[in-house]
């Protein structure tokens, strides 16, 4: 099978996009989010948070504690929040938002979500500068989070989205993850951060 339909492409100096397929993703995202981490923070001086944003309840939107769950299994410096054992989703992200402000000095906050998007987008994993807008591709308001987030279309939007992300394929969503969460731990040790 060719790579030639996972495309990697730089959209703009703000966001990165890549398919999980990819032979090259984990160094291309890794790369980015390094450059991203500089960029920000060039003296390397912020805090690092973490924030994995999703619920196990269903397995679209599991793909944030997913990533949690991979790095919390390795040895990390950086605070993390939203695990399987603990996750971040609609109902507690204001009040962990609170606890990272009161507990941190002005983090640099990376955050993960799953999103929807187009048939042909579904395995793309984003990487970008700026906040996420989290439970927005199922009708939520909640706050925005991050500096630097990453988003992973696991599945098809524009109808009945809490039924897509419940019947979403648990393999595309722990692949996802698992290029994300490696993607976090080389591109922090790349900017020097870790």
């Amino acid at each position: 099978m060719g790579f030639s339909h996972l495309p990697s492409q730089l959209y703009s100096e703000r966001e990165f996009k890549c398919h999980y397929e990819n032979p090259l993703a984990l160094s291309l995202l890794s790369d980015q989010l390094s450059k991203f981490l500089v960029e920000i923070d060039p003296q390397g001086r912020r805090e690092i948070a973490v924030v994995c944003i999703g619920t196990d309840r269903a397995t679209g939107d599991c793909l944030g504690p997913l990533v949690g769950w991979i790095l919390k299994r390795h040895p990390i410096n950086f605070a993390l929040y939203g695990t399987l054992d603990d996750p971040v989703h609609a109902t507690n992200l204001s009040e962990k938002l609170e606890t990272i402000k009161a507990t941190h000095h002005s983090p640099l906050i990376i955050a993960v979500d799953a999103c929807l998007g187009r048939l042909q987008n579904v395995g793309m994993i984003n990487i970008g500068l700026g906040e996420i807008s989290p439970g927005a591709g199922v009708h939520k308001k909640l706050p925005p989070v991050g500096d630097i987030y990453f988003t992973g279309i696991v599945n098809v939007s524009g109808h009945m989205e809490f039924l897509v992300l419940q019947n979403t394929r648990l393999n595309i969503v722990m692949q996802m993850a698992t290029k994300i969460a490696y993607s976090i731990i080389i591109g922090i040790k790349k900017a020097k951060r870790g």
